[in-house]
């Protein structure tokens, strides 16, 4: 659900840019010294990692010539808790769009805010966290999986309809654009909150404590994250450079939306354009920044080893850019309690 710049104006492009620093800002300030501990940060960047990964890979949705990914915001939450988990999804938004071309620039602000501030500080909180307030268990962790992902998809998907509509797009008229974009992103919500069912199980299985914490901001202390990472980091290998290689070629669920809504409102199949200064300008800084564009080669897009690379760097960029995040901002709180005692 990654927004091209050609879908918004560049008032409501740089509003959102604004709107998502802010929540970076806020987010910051938030977090805990003890939520950044020297447990929580590497997982922290293998996590984030893993979603920037298991982005790349597009599923088929049945019968619909479409198709989804997931976003993560409700599986890093659950792993990481809410305000850390924002900063992650963040991570690999600003690296997918820099380095991968994916996104727009003029619309990075508005991809952080329906991917990141969405799900991680507004659904997580609201759906996902109350139901394992007082005990957990793979019930409860199913039902705020599914319930949290698919509400933070839905809400997701209307901000971008709401979006365009203020932007002035009138290839994409609200009630065709969002009687497109609802139904479709329930399916992917509803399949993506059966995997982060499934993952959040798996590592509670394992080490419930990283749950635990993640759900009460209480210190990870005295166990050991060695497993866990190891068994993330593996995972994120397989998907990024393995994996990534048989995602779907459907349009994802965006896609198809704005495709079919351009087929009902003008009788034809029309990509969306967008001309002016600021597009150009910022469509020439993704091409100077992006090393593979697109997760392929540029000069030889059909060979799979650039989609295999482009897994594997992206991963690894986003571990060090979380890892770093969270570390730089760990320091600075530790500092500050030291100075104010």
């Amino acid at each position: 659900m990654h927004m091209a710049d050609a879908l918004l104006s560049p008032a409501v492009g740089l509003s959102m840019s604004a709107a998502s620093v802010a929540a970076i800002g806020y987010a910051v300030s938030k977090i805990k010294k003890d939520e950044f501990s020297e447990k929580k940060i590497p997982i922290m960047g293998v996590a984030g990692a893993m979603i920037f990964a298991a982005q790349m890979i597009d599923f088929t949705i049945p019968a619909t010539g479409s198709s989804g990914h997931i976003g993560g915001g409700i599986m890093l939450a659950g792993l990481l808790g809410g305000f850390p988990a924002f900063l992650a999804i963040a991570a690999v938004t600003i690296i997918q769009c820099l380095f991968f071309a994916d996104g727009g620039l003029l619309a990075l602000g508005a991809n952080i805010f329906n991917l990141g501030v969405i799900p991680c500080l507004i659904i997580y909180p609201i759906v996902f966290k109350p139901f394992l307030k007082e005990e957990i268990n793979a019930k409860r962790i199913s039902i705020a999986s599914i319930l949290a992902v698919v509400a933070g998809l839905q809400l997701g998907a209307f901000s971008v309809v709401v979006m365009t509509t203020l932007s002035g797009i009138t290839a994409l008229p609200f009630a065709t654009f969002v009687a497109l974009m609802l139904p479709i992103h329930l399916i992917i919500g509803v399949i993506e909150g059966i995997i982060t069912s499934a993952v959040l199980y798996y590592i509670y299985k394992i080490r419930p404590e990283i749950i635990e914490t993640a759900n009460t901001k209480e210190r990870l202390r005295d166990v050991s994250i060695k497993k866990i990472v190891i068994i993330i980091a593996a995972v994120t290998l397989v998907l990024g450079g393995a994996v990534s290689l048989f995602a779907s070629e459907y349009p994802d669920g965006l896609e198809w939306s704005i495709e079919r809504t351009t087929e009902h409102s003008l009788g034809t199949e029309t990509e969306i354009k967008a001309e002016g200064e600021i597009y150009d300008i910022t469509a020439n800084i993704q091409e100077t920044t992006a090393i593979l564009p697109d997760y392929e080669f540029a000069n030889d897009p059909d060979n799979a080893l650039g989609t295999s690379l482009s897994g594997i760097i992206g991963a690894a960029i986003t571990f060090g850019l979380a890892a770093i995040t969270g570390l730089v901002i760990s320091t600075v709180k530790k500092q500050r309690t030291k100075d104010n005692t």
